[in-house]
């Protein structure tokens, strides 16, 4: 596989790679491609399609399609760039068509995680069929849900079709776990997610009481445990009252460097709006790209009325010059054309120490409303994306009146 030297240190091309477009083993269509989680099987949904001798590729889970950036191909391989979350997997195809290799992506200073990947053509099913001896509970609705390394309460809410087929997701006060997909056979529920930066596996049964139990595996390294009650009128706490703007310091005192490395202050005069908005998120963070895409869309229909947004990445390596290049691929991905600065690494307390303007970063990402003055109107905490329905639209309705009462009448 090719390298890119950066830095003075060989890395690997942020890819997918499959197998060759000139071998007839390589099928377009539908694979069933997983991860070997420390839990077991991580499943989700590959489709690959052909143009001449070009191939692009799409990551399914649920009813979310991910467009892969760019397919290479490379002898017997095909590489599908992931650029924006400097993440990887690699496969080479065996003699009975299968792909094995490895998923990579570049974690907190530098660290690589990873896990083996595999994938085969033509079948549907998301988790391997188990033998169940009775009929599938119904977990479809509301869930109040505890995970026992967590300190806050979380939400579940699950769908469920006539074949046990079911879409959903978990929402904290720090964001979702984006769309999850999975099945329920007999009381055992397996739920799964992979986007190449999230790669999730829940797999519980239902008690005899009703409630679940089961654990959760994160990429290849965390592991906890959860309980849910059925719950319709369940909530979260607000977030607009998770984290304090705290203040204090004047924002021509608050400086990062832009992505050439020139500082500037927060009250640079280019900065200025009728209203403003602060953007603590990191290139690394689902909740932050699915943030970054609705706040790209709000820049573009309010900045003739005098919107102002600043990005503050918070990265992964603490190498300025990498870090730098990781929010250019990603500005490029998402269409950003506002300002970004680099702020500091996505260690919550480094952070919170280069950020002091708010009590603490407890979530990527933070948005910071305020009016032209610089006087913050809100501090919203978290971001719940588009996998979580209502909370998703009812967090447009709060953005977009906030946006709208500062910028006042024209």
């Amino acid at each position: 596989m090719k390298r890119l030297l950066r830095y003075g240190v060989a890395v690997p091309l942020t890819a997918l790679v499959l197998a060759c477009s000139s071998d007839p083993g390589l099928d377009g269509g539908t694979w069933r491609a997983w991860l070997d989680s420390p839990g077991g099987e991580l499943p989700f949904g590959l489709e690959l399609t052909q143009d001449g001798d070009d191939w692009s590729a799409r990551i399914v889970n649920g009813p979310e399609r991910l467009d892969v950036d760019r397919v290479e191909v490379d002898g017997n391989r095909v590489t599908l760039r992931i650029s924006h979350y400097d993440a990887t997997v690699e496969a080479t195809r065996t003699s009975r068509g299968r792909l094995d290799g490895r998923w990579f992506k570049t974690g907190k200073l530098g660290a690589i995680s990873e896990l083996p990947f595999h994938a085969v053509h033509g079948v549907t099913h998301r988790f391997s069929p188990v033998a169940a001896e009775e009929t599938s509970a119904s977990i479809a609705g509301r869930w109040a849900v505890r995970f026992a390394d967590e300190e806050d309460m979380a939400l579940a809410e699950f769908e469920q079709d006539d074949q046990g087929q079911l879409t959903g997701t978990f929402l904290t006060t720090t964001g979702d776990y984006r769309y999850l997909a999975g099945s329920i056979e007999g009381d055992r529920l397996r739920l799964s997610v992979f986007d190449g930066a999230h790669a999730f596996l829940f797999d519980a049964r239902v008690q005899d009481d009703g409630t679940l139990a089961g654990d959760f595996w994160s990429r290849e390294s965390w592991h906890d445990t959860w309980t849910a009650e059925r719950n319709d009128d369940a909530t979260l706490g607000s977030a607009t009252e998770q984290v304090a703007w705290v203040g204090g310091i004047p924002l021509s005192d608050v400086s990062f460097p832009d992505l050439e490395g020139a500082l500037r202050s927060l009250d640079d005069p280019e900065f200025a709006g009728r209203a403003r908005i602060l953007e603590v998120f990191g290139t690394w963070c689902p909740n932050c790209n699915d943030a970054t895409e609705y706040l790209t869309r709000l820049h573009e229909r309010y900045r003739d009325r005098g919107l102002s947004i600043v990005g503050l990445a918070f990265e992964m390596t603490g190498d300025f010059a990498r870090d730098a290049e990781q929010v250019r691929v990603y500005r490029e991905h998402h269409g950003i054309e506002y300002p970004i600065l680099i702020a500091g690494t996505s260690d919550k307390a480094d952070a919170s120490k280069a950020f002091p303007l708010i009590e603490r970063v407890k979530s990527y990402p933070t948005t910071i409303f305020m009016d032209a003055e610089g006087n913050v109107h809100t501090v919203y905490s978290g971001f719940s994306g588009p996998a979580t329905g209502a909370a998703y639209t009812r967090l447009q309705t709060l953005f977009e009146g906030t946006i709208e009462e500062l910028l006042g009448d024209e």
